[in-house]
């Protein structure tokens, strides 16, 4: 009761990167941790344990070498959780998808991360405005909220 009473009063969200620029990672935490847009004083807060987290941001293009890597964080936070996938690495591959195709190997994206965890939100943008990433983060809230 008490986990499920504090889950609903503060949102922890855990920031997976998987590849790419890292400029969708930027935009994240510059969404929770600046002053100008602070999202903790909403008693939203980023986690680095996936056992704490309620939402998983993820970031970057899925490389092979972190596929198995992002399907554990997945099953390592309790349910009722939600994905938000953020960027056009993640939702697409961006500019990473076809790397190697022109030499007539396999790429070393697996990518959109829809293909390996399902996604609740999708957040376009290379990278997305931070305004973006947090309309992204309130729309998974029913989703933790009630489930």
């Amino acid at each position: 009761m008490l986990k499920e009473l504090s889950r609903k009063k503060n949102i922890h969200i855990m920031l997976v990167y998987t590849g790419g620029c890292n400029g969708c990672d930027i935009e994240v935490v510059n969404c929770v941790l600046s002053p100008f847009y602070d999202a903790e004083q909403y008693n939203v807060f980023l986690t680095w344990n996936p056992r704490e987290a309620d939402i998983l941001v993820v970031t970057g293009c899925v490389t092979k070498s972190v596929t198995k890597s992002l399907k554990k964080i997945y099953e390592e936070i309790p349910n009722p959780k939600a994905v938000v996938s953020v960027g056009a690495c993640a939702l697409m591959g961006g500019v990473y998808n076809n790397i190697g195709a022109d030499l007539g190997t396999s790429t070393f994206v697996d990518g959109p991360v829809e293909k390996i965890i399902p996604v609740d939100v999708k957040v376009p943008g290379c990278p997305p405005r931070p305004e973006d990433v947090i309309t992204g983060i309130v729309k998974a809230l029913p989703k933790i909220l009630n489930g």
